[in-house]
């Protein structure tokens, strides 16, 4: 038996039973119905030789074709060739009924001769006249030994041939078993088993097709991929010449609809396909075709088959049935996306729709050609401006100049001034977040001085004033201008006003975090301008940040933001300033992965489209570093081109992040360069606190670390100043350790136990490390070895739980290394000292105490013993002391060969200085 003609022993059996019948005189007619590709053709090949094998029965055999369903008795000539009687025309009923006699007659004597086997291919394509003739022939087939084949297409209609002396048997589609063993004949494996399974329902023609058009390569997920094009071929040949136009409409609409036909039902399918419900034929071969057409490869070829027009027609009544049966509407998009253009407002609609439900899932790509396609719409201006605008947000973090250009076609749409001045502020937000500050204030400028009415101005100005914290001289004169707006603006705008000074205030180091909560929390409860609520939860986020309520800030942060996987909208200045409130607030909180999960997306989409976001960067850079990550946090910062960096807050944000890694690496110059450099953009913004940028105390240990203890400690006093002023626990522990490595000794001991009292209590994990750290080395220097071992596993033990898996999950964030840098500071120091469980380096410079390594590295540096001891206020005698068995333990015996043999991992003031978070 051949390959196509598994699962039709039925169908073999029965032909058997009627050749047999036949043979012994009571002739047979069977009917083998079933759908395009099924193997029709193929069975009656070998039913034929099986009866007629050995000459047991004579065969006259007609392949009908739609070419000659138009001839009159076409058919019948090709069962009888030679007869020259047969009309080429359609003959009164009478004459026919003459011609169906005389032919049956003609038959009759031939079989009596030998049995007669009649092999007729394909007779819904058979002509009228033929057709009668054959009916005519199965009522008196009783008393002749002739067996009648037919095969037709059931989709096509049945044959109406007299039960009495003849069967039909509907062939199935192959079965899964039957399908994976004509893969496996093939030598495929269970891959290219399931998928002709599915992409070809049981079709042995499609079967065959598809596994000569496989290549041994990944299973295709498009036409494009296979190696042929038969696969395809034989679907549109099907479609295009063979499908009756029920067929047809109804492969179309399924290809058409895709994943919505389950949705959609049959009656509403054969709607969208312009049929009635009820056709007749819908119940014999609408399952089959259901079941080929939800395999995207066969739709793809279906597809491949149609007119453009017809498509597009089909296209809009599918569209539309989705639509109102409440599909996704991603499902209705993606069908209006392939017509010219929509031209009715429930596709503009139902694209708008999609595109929110896109962002909502991170797909930006798929919302923004949702968008374009709207906006081909015969639309109003003002609707045009509203799409113009959305498209342009979405579009600005992946392009940056083309989202402003989008944004300004917004903001031109719009003649009216009010309508203006509600699109002014998202180009002016798209400015800043592109770096040019000057610009959004022009254009805020230029829009709030067409505006009549108070109480616009002032949400202008409010909006302005958020806009101008990017540049120092603009920031100044908004807050000049908020101080007076305060105290005149209704309620709803008078909170954002009035934090905004608040904010500059707290930098000019004249506020508490007391006083400044005080402000902040009794207006949190107050009404807010529609406009200005982000605004608003911005800048109270940031204060309430600053004063280590964590929580709360990013609660409000999380209140404007959306979830993952959609990304931010950049148009809102207020959201810009809760983004970088987030990020923060999670570093600050030392869960770092946070940090990255919930903003590497957004920097990854705007990696070089021009969208920088400095101070973006540093915190993920900054994780990065905190997970061990070192190399990837300075690639990050090193992508920053700062040529064209203006005065915005970011770019100190940068240095102090950039800072941060130079002095984890032992660069003590460079770390000061920066911290110096961070300092003067901030005294440029009046900025003086250390509550955003500690540089003071990053440039104090820097200092330490270059053997300048007195500068470094003019600048850690000045920091404890303004840390006291502010009054948290956190900017007063940075400050006291950044003394506490500038005096060294007792005073310096005496700063570090304070620092980690005052730190007990505050959400400040990685600052309590730090200081725990550095205490615990000042003990065992000063002597206390218990004590300082003690100081040291608390230091490791919180470094565990801070970089532990999270349970909870942030499953795009990477894990945290055992090289983490508190892990590994902690277990140097551990190490280094002693402590039971662990292995002390005798040899190398991991083996140096706090206190050898601080004077090593000054010696390394060409100072005298006297020199080193007035820096570090110890006896000449001590310093030798410890030179001496620094020499014994770096291998070395003359001083010009201790700066080869530093590795520079740790210094004594360099470890304060690494673990310093410097970040705003």
């Amino acid at each position: 038996m051949g390959s196509v003609l598994l699962e039709r022993e039925e169908a073999l059996a029965a032909a058997a039973r009627a050749g047999e019948s036949a043979r012994s005189g009571a002739g047979r007619w069977l009917v083998f119905g079933a759908a395009a590709g099924t193997g029709r053709t193929a069975l009656l090949r070998e039913v034929t030789e099986r009866e007629a094998a050995g000459g047991a029965m004579c065969v006259l055999r007609a392949d009908c074709s739609p070419e000659e369903s138009g001839f009159p008795f076409a058919l019948v000539r090709q069962l009888f060739p030679e007869d020259g009687e047969v009309p080429f025309a359609d003959l009164p009923a009478a004459e026919e009924q003459m011609v169906f006699h005389r032919l049956v007659t003609r038959l009759a004597r031939t079989a009596d001769r030998r049995s007669l086997l009649l092999a007729v291919d394909d007779l819904h394509d058979a002509d009228m006249a033929s057709r009668r003739w054959l009916g005519y022939l199965a009522r008196r087939l009783a008393d002749l030994p002739v067996l009648l084949v037919l095969t037709e297409c059931r989709e096509q209609g049945t044959a109406a041939l007299p039960g009495a002396t003849g069967t039909s048997v509907v062939l199935r589609p192959l079965g899964p078993e039957a399908v994976a063993r004509l893969v496996s004949a093939r030598g495929h494996g269970a891959d290219r088993a399931e998928l002709c399974i599915r992409a070809c329902a049981g079709n042995p023609v499609l079967v065959h097709a598809l596994l000569a058009d496989l290549r041994e390569r990944p299973l295709p997920r498009s036409l494009s991929e296979l190696g042929g094009s038969r696969y395809r071929d034989a679907i549109v040949h099907w479609i295009r010449t063979r499908a009756t136009p029920w067929s047809r409409r109804l492969s179309l609409a399924l290809a058409v609809a895709g994943n919505g036909a389950a949705l959609l039902g049959g009656a509403l399918l054969h709607e969208a396909a312009g049929l009635c419900p009820d056709h007749r034929a819908a119940s014999a071969g609408a399952s089959a075709l259901r079941r080929l057409f939800a395999h995207p490869l066969a739709r793809e070829a279906a597809l491949a088959a149609a007119d453009p027009a017809e498509l597009g027609a089909l296209r809009g009544r599918i569209a539309r049935l989705l639509d109102e049966r409440g599909a996704p509407t991603a499902d209705v998009a993606a069908q209006l996306l392939h017509l010219d253009r929509p031209g009715e407002e429930w596709m503009t609609q139902s694209l708008e729709d999609a595109a929110e439900d896109a962002v909502r899932g991170g797909r930006v790509d798929e919302a923004t050609a949702f968008l374009r396609h709207a906006l081909t719409a015969p639309l109003a201006p003002a609707r045009r401006a509203g799409l113009t605008l959305r498209l342009g947000a979405l579009e600005l973090p992946h392009s940056a100049d083309a989202g402003i250009r989008r944004l300004r076609a917004a903001l031109e749409l719009h003649a009216d001034r009010r309508e203006r001045a509600a699109v002014a502020p998202a180009l002016g937000a798209a400015l800043v977040a592109r770096g040019r500050t000057d610009t959004a204030m022009r254009v805020m400028s230029q829009v709030g001085s067409a505006v009549d009415d108070g109480e616009l101005d002032r949400v202008l100005q409010t909006t302005a004033a958020v806009m101008a914290s990017h540049d120092a001289v603009a920031w100044r004169n908004a807050v000049a201008r908020m101080r007076e707006l305060a105290a005149t603006a209704p309620a709803a705008v008078e909170p954002l006003a009035y934090g905004l000074v608040t904010e500059y205030e707290v930098g000019t180091g004249r506020l508490s975090a007391a006083e400044a909560l005080g402000r902040v929390l009794p207006r949190l409860a107050a009404p807010v301008d529609p406009r200005l609520r982000d605004g608003w939860l911005g800048t109270a986020a940031t204060l309430l940040q600053w004063a280590d309520r964590l929580d709360e800030a990013r609660a409000l942060a999380e209140e404007a933001l959306p979830a993952s996987p959609a990304l931010p909208d950049l148009t809102d200045i207020g959201r810009q300033c809760l983004i970088s409130v987030r990020a923060e607030a999670a570093l600050w909180a030392g869960d770092f992965r946070r940090v990255i999960a919930e903003n590497a997306p957004l920097l990854a989409a705007c990696a070089g489209q021009g969208i920088r976001m400095p101070h973006l960067v540093s915190m993920v850079a900054l994780a990065h570093c905190e997970l061990g990550n070192r190399a990837h946090a300075r690639r990050l910062l090193a992508g920053l081109d700062e040529e064209s960096a203006g005065s915005s807050w970011e770019w100190n944000e940068l240095h102090c992040a950039r800072a941060f890694l130079h002095m984890a690496e032992g660069n003590w110059q460079a770390a000061l360069d920066d911290y110096l450099s961070c300092g003067r953009g901030q005294s440029a913004r009046d900025f003086v606190s250390p509550v955003a940028t500690p540089w003071r105390s990053g440039a104090a240990l820097a200092l330490v670390g270059l053997g300048q203890p007195a500068r470094a400690l003019d600048l850690a006093e000045e920091e404890l100043r303004h840390a006291r002023t502010w009054g948290t626990p956190r900017t007063v522990s940075r400050a006291l350790r950044a003394r506490a490595a500038a005096v060294g000794g007792r005073r310096g001991l005496e700063s570090l136990s304070e620092a980690a009292a005052v730190l007990r209590t505050a959400p400040a994990p990685v600052e309590l490390v730090e200081t725990l750290l550095d205490l615990g080395r000042a003990r065992i220097d000063a002597g206390n070895s218990r004590k300082g071992r003690e100081d040291l596993h608390e230091a490791h033990a919180l470094a565990l739980r801070l970089l532990a898996p999270d349970p909870t999950g942030h499953p795009d964030a990477p894990d945290a290394p055992a090289t983490g840098r508190l892990l590994r500071a902690t277990g140097n120091a551990l190490r280094a000292s002693g402590a039971r469980g662990t292995r002390r380096d005798t040899t190398g410079s991991a083996a140096l105490t706090r206190a050898e390594r601080r004077i090593v590295e000054l010696a390394a540096q060409g100072q005298t013993n006297a020199q080193i001891g007035e820096v570090l206020h110890l006896a000449r005698r001590t310093v030798e002391t410890h030179l001496t068995h620094a020499y014994r333990k770096l291998g070395v015996t003359r001083r010009t060969q201790l700066a080869s043999r530093l590795t520079g991992a740790g210094a004594a003031a360099s470890s304060g200085a690494r673990s310093l978070i410097a970040s705003g």
